[in-house]
């Protein structure tokens, strides 16, 4: 007999079940079912193992598994879970969702960036909106300093006029 953890299975002889033994054990599974029906002790998860072993009975579990929902598998079905970051996937008829598009019931919900980004192009384009219509202090200081410009402008305009006069009324004088 081979030492340590790990045994090697080379060379060793082969052991295989005869028909004999596995159709003994076939006639004792049908033997127990029999007795379980008998005494209504068959259980669920026997039933549906049967149940997925025959063909035809799969085309009518279709159309009842969408009328109830599908049975939870493992401890989940016994311990209810109230995690908040789990999200439970709906199916949606596209019937339905049409109908709710089209009613424009529900908005679609924005993150606080993107309500935040719609909120100051909004306020910069009322700020727009009143510059151009001279309400808000820095208009009114680009229209003051505007205003002082154009009557720097006019004056001289003026000068450069009375400088040219004063040039052509003197050639005449001489």
């Amino acid at each position: 007999m081979p030492r340590g953890k790990y045994t090697n299975h080379k060379g060793r002889n082969r052991k295989f079940t005869s028909p004999e033994e596995l159709e003994e054990q076939r006639k004792q599974e049908e033997l127990k079912k029999k007795w379980r029906k008998e005494h209504g002790d068959e259980s669920s998860s026997e039933e549906e193992s049967e149940g997925n072993k025959s063909g035809s009975d799969d085309s009518d579990d279709s159309d009842s598994d969408e009328d109830h929902p599908t049975k939870a598998k493992g401890v989940s079905g016994l311990i209810e879970v109230e995690n908040p970051n789990r999200v439970v996937k709906k199916n949606k008829k596209l019937t339905t969702l049409n109908t709710t598009i089209g009613e424009g019931g529900e908005k679609p919900q924005l993150s606080r960036r993107e309500r935040e980004e719609i909120e100051r192009q909004r306020a910069a384009a009322a700020y727009q909106k009143a510059h151009a219509e001279g309400k808000t202090d820095q208009a009114r200081a680009d229209l003051a300093r505007l205003a002082i410009i154009r009557q720097q402008r006019e004056e001289a305009a003026k000068r450069r006029e009375a400088e040219k006069k004063a040039k052509d009324d003197t050639p005449k004088k001489r």
